[in-house]
C-alpha cells in the first residue's frame, strides 16, 4: 500500500533516527543504513522519551521507530513527534509485533509507514525511501488486515469523528474506494478515469480533508462511515 501521498518529499542524502531498546537491531539497521550513499543516520535512541527529545534537538527527516519499548512506547512517542514542532519529521514504525492494536495505534498516532522486522533490511531501506519520498506505506503483510480492522472495530476513543464537507460526489467515491484499499491505477478503472485523473481527485481530497497522506484516507474513509460497519452520517 505504498503511493504518492501529497506529503513534500524530502531532498538526499536524508537523515534517520534509529529508536529500538534493542542494540543489536539499531546496529543491524545503522549498517544497511551506512552503505546507502543517499540516507545517513542522524542518530539513536532507545526510549520513546529520548526519541522525542533527540527529535526535537536534530529534526530529522525520518524516524524508525519501535513500538514496545520501556517507559513511553512507540505509539506516544510517534504521537508527540507527528503532533509536536517537528511536523516535517515523518515516522516509520518498525516492530516485530503485527497484531492489529498496534497497527492501528502507529497509524492513529501519525505513523506514514508501518513495518515488521522480519522483512529483509534491504526492503526496509527501501520503504525508508519510499516515505522519504513523500509516500505512505503498510508492510504487505499486513495491508489487507488493517483494512478488515477498521471494517470490524467499532470506534474506541472520544473524538469526534471527522465530518466529510466541502468534497464532491466524484470526490466522495475516489475516498470510498481509497479507504477500500484499491490502487490508483483500480480506481481509474473502477471509475472509467485516467490513472492521471484519479491522482488529481487524490491530491484533493488530501488537500481538502487535511489529511497527511493516503493512509489517513483510509482512516477518514472507515471512520466517517463510507467503508465498512461503522455508522456515521456524512
Amino acid at each position: 500500500m505504498s503511493e504518492h501521498s501529497g506529503r513534500a518529499p524530502v531532498r538526499a542524502p536524508f537523515r534517520v533516527v534509529l529508536v529500538d531498546d534493542q542494540p543489536l537491531v539499531r546496529a543491524a539497521l545503522r549498517m544497511v543504513i551506512t552503505e546507502a550513499p543517499d540516507i545517513e543516520v542522524a542518530g539513536e535512541a532507545g526510549t520513546g522519551s529520548e526519541a522525542v527529545r533527540l527529535v526535537g534537538e536534530l529534526r530529522p527527516d525520518i524516524v524508525v521507530m519501535d513500538i514496545r519499548m520501556p517507559g513511553m512506547d512507540g505509539i506516544e512517542a510517534t504521537r508527540l513527534i507527528t503532533e509536536g514542532p517537528s511536523t516535517d519529521t515523518h515516522v516509520i514504525v518498525l516492530t516485530t509485533f503485527d497484531d492489529d492494536d498496534y497497527v492501528y495505534g502507529a497509524l492513529r498516532a501519525g505513523a506514514a509507514g508501518f513495518l515488521v522486522k522480519d522483512m529483509a533490511l534491504d526492503d526496509i531501506l527501501a520503504a525508508v525511501r519510499v516515505v522519504a519520498a513523500g509516500d505512505g506505506l503498510i508492510a504487505p503483510s499486513v495491508t489487507r488486515r488493517l483494512i478488515k480492522e477498521f471494517a470490524d472495530r467499532p470506534q474506541r476513543d472520544s473524538r469526534p469523528r471527522k465530518n466529510i464537507t466541502g468534497i464532491t460526489d466524484r470526490e466522495r467515491e475516489v475516498l470510498t474506494l481509497v479507504g477500500r484499499g484499491l490502487s490508483n491505477a483500480e480506481i481509474a478503472a473502477e471509475l472509467s478515469l485516467s490513472v492521471a485523473t484519479a491522482k488529481t481527485y487524490l491530491t484533493r481530497l488530501l488537500a481538502k480533508l487535511d489529511a497527511r497522506d493516503r493512509v489517513q484516507l483510509v482512516i477518514i474513509a472507515y471512520e466517517t462511515g463510507l467503508v465498512g460497519n461503522t455508522s456515521s452520517s456524512c
